[in-house]
């Protein structure tokens, strides 16, 4: 089991690793809309919480020496499904062709 250092300059108190590679599989802790560097919540609306998960998330790839082409699984927690469209709008983005699966 490998640790992946966080990537990020915010302290974060909570008592868990950002990501862990065990037996060939990343594993990575959930990403919320806060900057990772000053620890404050992202401004906008759910677009832009939604990029700012998701960049955190590619930051945590890339310290893992991994791609988002290598992400196998998802899972995507919203407070309303009336944001389903716009959330799914920026995931498309973000992963373009590629379609890992999703819980939601």
């Amino acid at each position: 089991m490998r640790i992946i250092p966080s990537p990020f300059k915010g302290h974060n108190p909570g008592h868990y690793s950002p990501a862990i590679i065990s037996r060939g599989l990343l594993h990575i802790s959930g990403q919320l809309s806060i900057d990772p560097d000053t620890r404050t919540v992202c401004p906008g609306g759910i677009r832009e919480h939604a990029r700012q998960a998701l960049d955190n998330l590619d930051r945590v790839l890339k310290a893992a020496g991994a791609r988002r082409e290598q992400v196998i699984s998802c899972r995507v927690y919203t407070p309303s499904s009336e944001y389903w469209n716009d959330i799914n709008a920026v995931y498309a983005e973000f992963f373009g062709e590629h379609r890992p699966v999703r819980t939601v």
